[in-house]
């Protein structure tokens, strides 16, 4: 196989080539090399070299070119970018073999094969190999007058290795009218696009002028002219040279009216600019051409259509979809509106119209479910069975809205996670808290800057159903200022009438959300707005008592704890008295979660006792260890503190983290006038308990054979102890008017006696609430007999008997049962004799 003979015109090209080498190794300026200075085809003959048909049995190197076609009898040069096929042409040229020369498909692919490349090539030869001045390096390839067609690919290291069939030989057509007429109009095409063009270099004009074979012209246009891939795929693939230029003759044809429409459109646009304009003119150039043409972004536009028909929505939401389908396709690319149109549709697909989750409605599982995960809640557990139970009756309950209020740490949002998991749908969780902006619900108006949809119809999308739990997480710390009111724009939602139609701005369509279990959370009812609280059902998360504590930790706080410090149940094991004692003394809380962290601190020290290799078997923790790992105690309960001292009334109180009891004190002092001292950082409806006491019991004094004028000359203080701590509430009004009666008379309180209740003038005794947390803080306390307003009995019959047992219950309803229960006839040690104090008095003003 010889090489093919390049003519005086090629050499002169390589020599030029070489010679800006030079310069530039040389440190002179050189231009860069431009398609003007290589003309690739002139008239010559040599270039119709054939090979022979039995050649074609043996395997071919194959040049795989990007984005450049190059047609038989033509010579070209190639820049070289990957390693590959740089080793090619490097070794081509050095044997001086004959190589394929394909193209690939699709310009991106790095490592091409079989599939990668068009099928139909050309035989050539490379050349040179040129190091360019810019660095790169450059191949001068030739090619026959043969094509063929690639069988296979037979390896792809350390470059491609194939087998290739014949095709054809290029021979030069038969002279005659038709050929004549085909070369005349190929001419005439060419010229005009040339002139069209601003692409195209001047001398390609002279080229073709003097290109009179119709092979050479046809392959020179076909290589030079900038046709795309897939047009210049249709003309290589062509069988004869009057086939490929037919072909020619359409593609310059639509080429042209395209170079012409450009031209007109870039007149058009230019009469239409201005000094200030001129930025936008490519821009405008862009709009111009869609107005012509009639199409935009058609791929684009053609997915949100499919995707749009897959949809399950109503026939008036489709209607809009496509009438704002149609808006986008005569809005610019380039125009901000059309991004913003672009999203707005998205969001329309994204959202899950008419898409349901099948409901488990398997009452037995879902209270497996529930009971797994949360111990005690047995009031919101009913509740959630309830609503299961009817929706499976009836089949179409509207879902309801649930709002669980309670302390911190009570795992009223965890619960809402249980709910989702029994129901088997998706699970939303929405933080309300801080949000002050109505917008942040009902999403802003679509012509806004950055405009998008509200936090509702964020939350379908995310949980792909219509049907989702939204837990509505801190609904009472909704704010509002000079954007708006988010909760008014709530009441919309949680209102079951009205939330079949919601209404979000920014995608201005009515949404169901009837089928949506909103579940919200809060900690204060009384910053709800009463309309908004009155859409929904309320459901109390009391606290935990100990023992609930206590079986919480054991069930599911130590095992997740354990697990997250890398503890095995071998390594550590913890005694229900130790659990209760760390409750005790090292928390203050209603709900777990500051248990949760304490718990978690023990195990940390036990991890570092057992990396330390300190402990080498089980550690069982016990009540007398648990200052060895959190130190000394945080908290200390109240204890009872007996009877000796007139004055002194065990009370019960609720507080948000549970029960507690309290000590009421009252003192006498000798005093004119009778003055009434309160301390203990007590709230206003506490002193004016206090004072409703001390009026019941001067109206009253003869019940009690009070000396006279007792009131007149001592002065009474009433003190409630920790008087850092705010205390306030009408339910110490029993106990103040026992404390101040046993001072007054000086008997003793009968022991291990607590009480609560509100009194009135009258001296009735209300009822109070937190019975429940009240009579354990009193339980832990050691008492055994609670007096209670008579009305608060329905209370205990609530509460389960297990927590009741060891404690007897006294009802009442007036105050004179309440001094009987509480006091006894037995004097206190060192009492006060008000009647002797009388005399000597008396004495001491005749003196």
């Amino acid at each position: 196989m010889g090489v093919f003979p390049v003519s005086f015109f090629y050499k002169h090209i390589i020599d030029k080539i070489q010679n800006m080498v030079k310069k530039k190794k040389a440190g002179d300026l050189v231009p860069e090399p431009t398609s003007d200075d290589m003309p690739m085809i002139a008239e010559i003959d040599a270039l119709h070299v054939d090979m022979p048909v039995e050649d074609f049995e043996q395997e071919f190197a194959i040049m795989t070119l990007r984005n450049m076609v190059i047609f038989p009898s033509s010579i070209l040069p190639v820049s070289i970018g990957r390693e590959s096929t740089l080793k090619l042409a490097k070794s081509a040229t050095k044997d001086e073999t004959n190589i394929v020369i394909a193209t690939q498909k699709v310009a991106e692919v790095e490592d091409p094969g079989y599939k990668d490349l068009h099928q139909t090539a050309v035989i050539g030869h490379v050349l040179r190999v040129l190091e360019m001045p810019n660095g790169g390096t450059t191949a001068i390839v030739q090619t026959s007058s043969t094509k063929v067609k690639i069988e296979e690919v037979t390896e792809t290291k350390p470059y491609l290795m194939g087998k290739v069939s014949f095709m054809e030989k290029q021979k030069e057509p038969e002279v005659n009218k038709e050929m004549k007429v085909l070369m005349d109009t190929c001419r005439d095409l060419t010229k005009k696009f040339l002139e069209l063009s601003d692409q195209m270099g001047p001398d390609l004009a002279f080229t073709l002028k003097n290109l009179k074979k119709p092979s050479l012209f046809v392959n020179f246009v076909c290589t030079n002219f900038p046709f795309s891939l897939e047009d210049k795929f249709k003309l290589i693939d062509q069988t004869s040279i009057k086939d490929c230029m037919y072909k020619l003759i359409q593609i310059l044809d639509r080429e042209m009216q395209f170079a012409a429409l450009r031209r007109n459109i870039q007149m058009k646009t230019r009469e239409d600019l201005d000094k200030q304009q001129r930025e936008y003119f490519l821009q405008q150039q862009i709009k111009n051409i869609q107005d012509e043409l009639g199409n935009g972004q058609d791929d684009e536009i053609d997915e949100l259509r499919v995707k749009g028909e897959k949809k399950k929505w109503s026939k008036e939401v489709a209607d809009i979809f496509e009438r704002e389908v149609s808006k986008l396709e005569r809005i610019n690319p380039q125009a901000p509106d059309y991004n913003i149109q672009l999203s707005y549709l998205q969001t329309l697909l994204a959202l899950p119209w008419e898409e349901y989750s099948a409901d488990s409605l398997s009452i037995p599982n879902a209270e497996k479910v529930l009971n797994k995960d949360h111990y005690g809640l047995e009031k919101v557990k009913e509740r959630i069975l309830e609503h299961l139970a009817v929706l499976k009756l009836k089949g179409d309950l509207k879902s309801p809205i649930i709002c669980l209020y309670g302390p911190p740490g009570v795992g009223k949002t965890s619960l809402g996670r249980s709910i989702a998991t029994a129901l088997k749908r998706k699970y939303v969780r929405m933080s309300l808290g801080g949000v002050r902006d109505e917008a942040e619900i009902r999403g802003h108006r679509k012509t806004y800057i950055g405009a998008m949809p509200g936090r509702i119809i964020k939350s379908l999308i995310k949980a792909g159903t219509s049907n989702p739990v939204i837990i509505l997480d801190e609904i009472d710390k909704l704010g509002s200022d000079h954007r708006g009111d988010p909760s008014s724009a709530m009441l919309e939602v949680l209102d079951p009438e009205q939330n079949n139609s919601f209404h979000d701005n920014y995608i201005d369509m009515d949404y169901d959300l009837s089928n949506i279990m909103f579940i919200a959370t809060a900690n204060d009812l009384g910053t709800i707005p009463q309309p908004l609280l009155d859409r929904m059902e309320l459901i109390e998360v009391s606290g935990y008592i100990t023992e609930e504590k206590t079986e919480i930790a054991r069930r599911h706080l130590i095992p997740k704890e354990m697990e997250a410090n890398g503890l095995k149940k071998e390594h550590l094991k913890f005694s229900k008295a130790a659990i209760e004692y760390i409750i005790e003394n090292y928390t203050r809380e209603s709900g777990v979660r500051q248990l949760e962290k304490t718990l978690s601190k023990v195990m940390r020290k036990v991890a570092l006792e057992i990396a330390s290799e300190r402990f080498t078997e089980t550690y069982e923790l016990k009540p007398a260890d648990v200052s060895k790992f959190l130190g000394s105690k945080t908290y200390s309960r109240d204890k009872y503190q007996g009877n000796e001292y007139a004055g002194v009334v065990t009370g019960l109180a609720w507080t948000a983290v549970g029960g507690e009891i309290l000590f009421v004190e009252t003192s006498l002092s000798k005093g004119k006038g009778g003055r009434l001292t309160l301390t203990g950082n007590l709230g206003d409806v506490m002193k004016e308990s206090a004072m409703l006491a001390l009026e019941y019991l001067k109206a009253h004094s003869a019940m009690l054979n009070l000396p006279e004028g007792i009131f007149d000359n001592w002065n009474i203080h009433i003190h409630v102890p920790e008087g850092a701590i705010p205390k306030d509430g009408p339910s110490a009004g029993i106990t103040m008017v026992t404390s101040l009666a046993s001072a007054l008379t000086q008997r003793k309180v009968q022991p291990n006696l607590a009480m609560t209740g509100e009194i009135t003038l009258r001296g009735k005794v209300l009822p109070v609430g937190g019975i429940r947390e009240k009579i354990l803080a009193a339980k832990r306390a050691g008492i055994t007999n609670i007096i209670l307003c008579e009305e608060n009995k329905k209370d205990i019959e609530e509460i389960q008997p297990i927590y009741l047992k060891g404690v007897n219950f006294h009802y009442v309803s007036d105050i004179k049962e309440v001094l009987a229960l509480a006091l006894s006839n037995e004097k206190v040690k060192d009492a006060i004799d008000f009647s002797i104090a009388e005399e000597k008095k008396e004495e001491t003003k005749k003196k």
